[in-house]
């Protein structure tokens, strides 16, 4: 992220995220990763913590007035159902377990809590340059490590995480100087418009949503006195005997005692 193509993939994200958490109200928030990066700067929670298996030089300034935590993103240290909203940036591509970690992160989420995922496009043009074996490395991930938004979406279905919103960005070719991005920024647009599944990044949010439960229970039972008389009831307003027999035990007017 110290590169120019770096600073261009972190400037777009940052404005991204800002936009996207500022709306988004609760107690607790969290950051796992990239600690330098401050993604909950536009947020409103009054605790915000900062995780990460590597704390980056000035990280502890960047985190306060909340909290900096050493955790691995397999295993985070924080209650079941305690956390309202969690910024996973690049999470899953830093992992050798990123199964776990989705896990873990519907395990910290509350109900309707909110995640907000950011990756690399592995069908994008930065993610095709990282597969030429001829070219020189590009990305800090490797190609098999990159996870797409298709497969995301897959392992979302498998948690009780809906997706709410989803962008691309960062339509410019991989350039290594910042001259040239600048060159080429009209390409965001362009990019947004005509082929936006092509972004070299992406930032998904989706909300964790708890599975609804319909109780059922054993069917009324009516007893059978009060059956017999509402048959009764229904005979006698429409004029007929309500069971055989029943005109011959009515006695007659005309007949006396």
């Amino acid at each position: 992220m110290q590169t120019d193509p770096g600073a261009y993939v972190r400037d777009w994200e940052q404005a991204r995220v800002d936009a996207l958490v500022a709306d988004v109200f609760g107690y607790n928030a969290l950051q796992v990763g990239m600690p330098g990066l401050d993604l909950l700067r536009a947020n409103r929670m009054p605790f915000k913590a900062y995780a990460g298996s590597v704390l980056l030089e000035g990280a502890a300034a960047c985190a306060a007035p909340g909290a900096t935590v050493m955790a691995s993103a397999e295993a985070l240290p924080f209650d079941t159902e305690s956390i309202d909203l969690l910024v996973l940036p690049h999470g899953l591509e830093t992992t050798d377990f990123p199964h776990e970690v989705l896990r873990e992160v519907e395990r910290v989420l509350v109900h309707e809590g909110r995640v907000v995922i950011t990756g690399f496009n592995p069908w994008s043009l930065w993610g095709i340059r990282n597969r030429l074996p001829w070219m020189p490395e590009w990305l800090p991930q490797s190609p098999d490590t990159l996870v797409s938004l298709h497969r995301l979406k897959d392992w979302f279905k498998l948690l009780s995480l809906d997706i709410d919103r989803g962008h691309f960005g960062c339509y410019v070719p991989a350039f290594r100087t910042n001259r040239w991005i600048e060159r080429c920024a009209f390409l965001e647009r362009a990019g947004d418009r005509w082929w936006p599944v092509c972004g070299a990044v992406y930032m998904v949010s989706a909300t964790k949503r708890a599975a609804g439960m319909r109780l059922i229970g054993a069917p009324w039972k009516t007893s059978p006195l009060r059956a017999r008389s509402a048959q009764a009831a229904g005979a006698m307003n429409r004029g007929e005997p309500s069971a055989p027999g029943a005109m011959r035990d009515r006695p007659d007017p005309c007949v006396g005692n």
